[in-house]
């Protein structure tokens, strides 16, 4: 079987811990039945042995198959082809967990639905912003009542890219909350809660050319960006050069743009030119969200 999980965007500027989108940066695993349990890697995290051996993946997936299959225990071979960069903001953390769960289901020969999926994930995954487009795809605002994701999603037309820009230094989620304040005033709460409404609205109304207004943020953005602070010049340089939005891809150190298709290689260019170091992918967007077949 193949299980595949996109890469995602959390937060968006102002939309902290509850939008997201998916993009069409892929890890895939291969799951075949063996005699004896083995695991291969390729891509991301191949050199890392602690990565190499998918741990996280394997205790998921040996839970959750146990449960479904009614106790039954068989052994498989696993190969994995990482592309979603890790520790960089990009939601591998949330694919790991997606992808297990959906494993497990599809290898004890289980339906499942996705909305069953993504509150599986809650358990591992305790903030909806990432989990919620690695499954669903798509754009997505998502929030927690009672212990369960509830979300709407927004299907992003293909002419719209996404340009990442991946520095060669982490931001750790754990960390990056260090950073922010225990209590904020309410002008600043007022300010973010207004404008991911209104990030929400344009998206779900493909109105994209106030896109740049609605994700500013003034909870956790800038004080995340302070950490890292070539990232204040990299989403300048993106903005100036007709991204539509600009921002910290999660906790970072990643930065997302969204552009049209037509802009998309004029922004890269000059992000490549002013930060040689930095690693500048431009991707399509994804709307399907955690994929698999026998």
């Amino acid at each position: 079987m193949l299980v595949s999980v996109p890469a995602t965007s959390a937060n968006l500027g102002p939309g902290f811990d509850t939008l997201g989108l998916s993009i069409n940066l892929r890890n895939e695993i291969v799951i075949k039945p063996s005699r004896f349990l083995s695991v291969s890697t390729k891509g991301e995290g191949s050199k890392n042995p602690k990565i190499k051996r998918n741990s996280m993946f394997l205790n998921i997936f040996n839970e959750h198959y146990k449960r479904l299959s009614g106790g039954k225990y068989n052994t498989f071979r696993f190969e994995f082809t990482n592309r979603i960069p890790i520790s960089r903001g990009l939601g591998s953390s949330s694919a790991v967990i997606v992808a297990a769960l959906t494993a497990a289901h599809v290898a004890a020969g289980v339906k499942y639905n996705k909305r069953k999926i993504l509150n599986l994930a809650l358990k591992y995954e305790h903030h909806p912003d990432n989990i919620t487009p690695a499954v669903m795809g798509g754009f997505n605002v998502a929030c927690l009542h009672e212990g369960r994701v509830y979300s709407k999603k927004h299907r992003l037309p293909n002419y719209l890219k996404a340009v990442l820009v991946i520095p060669n230094k982490t931001i750790s989620t754990n960390r990056s909350r260090t950073v922010l304040p225990t209590s904020y005033h309410k002008d600043e709460v007022i300010f973010s809660l207004s404008h991911a409404a209104y990030m929400t609205a344009l998206f779900m109304n493909e109105s994209w050319d106030q896109l740049r207004i609605a994700a500013r943020d003034r909870i956790h953005q800038d004080r995340r960006m302070s950490m890292m602070p070539e990232l204040f010049r990299v989403q300048s340089i993106a903005l100036e050069n007709g991204a539509l939005m600009s921002t910290l891809s999660g906790s970072g150190s990643t930065f997302f743009s969204l552009c049209y298709e037509d802009d998309a290689k004029g922004i890269a260019e000059a992000l490549e030119n002013a930060f040689g170091e930095f690693r500048v992918l431009v991707c399509d967007l994804d709307n399907f969200g955690v994929t698999s077949k026998l």
